[in-house]
């Protein structure tokens, strides 16, 4: 009997270490809130993602340690 090739894995590759993200952070947010991050991001150019972490960011930076 022949054998069978193996069968290749499903969904994307894992990328290399340093190449992904650190860390997922899931939260919940309000469909209201929602709405108004979506237009925020999309008025200045960016994705949702990259809006969240930058307005995270800037957060953070005006607190004293």
């Amino acid at each position: 009997m022949p054998r069978q090739p193996k069968s290749r894995r499903v969904g994307r590759p894992k990328l290399a270490k340093g190449e992904a993200k650190a860390k997922i952070v899931p939260v919940r947010i309000n469909s209201d809130h929602h709405k108004l991050f979506v237009t925020a991001a999309k008025n200045s150019g960016q994705t949702l993602s990259d809006w969240i972490r930058n307005a995270l960011l800037a957060t953070v930076a005006m607190k004293p340690n």
